[in-house]
């Protein structure tokens, strides 16, 4: 509501903007850009995602939909490096708690982690696999066996889930956000996994991929399919990623 040049806000939404109480305003230190690796945990270095994708954003637009059918054509780890860079890849070092990434955030808290289901990628093993923004890296979390089959009915029985040749499985770590924005952070997260999802559409019709992002998913099977608990941190989106049947 506006009058007189002022906008006037409901009382509700009034308490979940105010921020005087969070951690931030706290002086608590920040939480990082990225969970810590376990110790041991080996790490491949993606190629640099460059020279890909070269079509014109209007073009990527305009053929931008959900895609459900895919070949058995694997995708190359370049074409993964560059799909993974578009979506939460750093556009440079961290600083002082934030990192700038190809995709805008709320108060740059980037909240959300980034899962693999690798079913038909030149160069990795089927498995789950976690990305790695900081580095670009990928670490293998697990080797689930019917990486296929597991994804499918996380995903309430969508097959096409487990068809293609990677699905991306994102999920937050709530305290990220909180630490700035407190009891209004749930709604920025959402708004950030939509930033991320829509550059996932557009990247890979820039590589003749197709995608279809999913949010009806059974969310116990999920966190275990990415090994997250559920509570600190658990999946929020997810989308299946495959080649074109007919390109």
């Amino acid at each position: 509501m506006k009058e007189q040049g002022r906008y006037f806000l409901s009382d509700s939404i009034r308490k979940t903007m105010d921020f005087s109480m969070t951690d931030q305003y706290m002086g608590v230190d920040a939480p990082p850009v990225q969970k810590p690796l376990p110790e041991g945990a080996l790490i491949t270095v993606l190629p640099e995602p460059v020279g890909l994708g070269n079509i014109p954003l209007e073009e990527a637009i305009r053929r931008r939909e959900s895609r459900r059918s895919y070949s058995s054509e694997p995708i190359s780890l370049r074409e993964l490096s560059f799909l993974l860079w578009a979506t939460q890849g750093l556009r440079e070092e961290p600083f002082q708690g934030h990192a700038l990434r190809t995709v805008p955030s709320a108060g740059c808290r980037h909240a959300l982690e980034t899962y693999l289901a690798v079913f038909r990628v030149d160069g990795l093993a089927r498995g789950v696999y976690r990305y790695l923004p900081v580095g670009h890296g990928l670490t293998r979390i697990s080797d689930p066996g019917d990486p296929e089959g597991r994804t499918a009915r996380a995903a309430l029985g969508q097959r096409f889930a487990g068809k293609g040749a990677v699905t991306f499985i994102w999920t937050t770590v709530p305290y990220r956000m909180e630490w700035r924005y407190g009891d209004a952070a749930y709604k920025v997260i959402a708004i950030d996994a939509g930033h991320v999802c829509q550059n996932l559409y557009l990247a890979c019709e820039a590589i003749g991929a197709g995608t279809c992002a999913i949010a009806a998913y059974d969310q116990e099977k999920a966190d275990r399919l990415a090994g997250v608990d559920g509570e600190e941190e658990f999946v929020i989106y997810m989308a299946s990623v495959g080649k074109h049947v007919n390109r």
